[in-house]
Parts: C-alpha cells; structure tokens; sequence
C-alpha cells in the first residue's frame, strides 16, 4: 500500500517553506518531536541546519530513518538530547 506525499507548509528560521513527504514520515516526525518535547518546526530547522547535501525533504526521510534504525538514541542530526525508546508506527515499518 503506498502511502500519498503530503505537502506541507513549515516555518523554519523565521521563513515559511513547503515541504512534501509521504504521510507515514509527517506522524514519524510528529511522533519523534512529541517524543523530544520540541515543536515539529524546531526539529525540522535542526535537521535542515544539520544536512550535509541533497534536499530538506531527503534530509528528513534519512533522519527518521536513523532515528528508528538506532532506536530513537537521538543521534544523528536533530538530536535535542532526550531520548525515546518509541516504536515506530507500523506504515513506517513496511517495506515498499
């Protein structure tokens, strides 16, 4: 089942900028924000300020990623230094 890109507006440093990602990464990254106790707009600019190359919308998808693949250890970019021992949600686990 695939799920559909979601466009979404996000403020990051003050500049409002759209972003699109499948629906499963927006509640992954929802989840993982809630988790640290930031706002979805803080995380999202820490990942864009952190990201080496390729797009923001790229940037995200990796660092939810990481964030499951370590177990929600906090590293990588993004990290607020709280830690979330979460599961991610079962759409973000399936294989394409």
């Amino acid at each position: 089942m695939k799920s559909p890109v979601v466009k979404r507006s996000i403020v990051i440093a003050g500049h409002k900028t759209s972003v699109s990602l499948e629906d499963a990464f927006w509640k992954a990254l929802k989840e993982i924000a809630s988790a640290r106790h930031v706002t979805l707009s803080d995380l999202v600019s820490t990942i864009d300020s952190e990201r080496r190359h390729g797009n923001l919308s790229s940037a995200i998808r990796l660092f939810v990623l990481d964030h499951y693949r370590t177990g929600g250890a906090g590293s990588g970019a993004g990290s607020t230094g709280h830690e979330s021992s979460e599961r991610p949600p079962q759409s973000a686990m399936r294989a394409s």
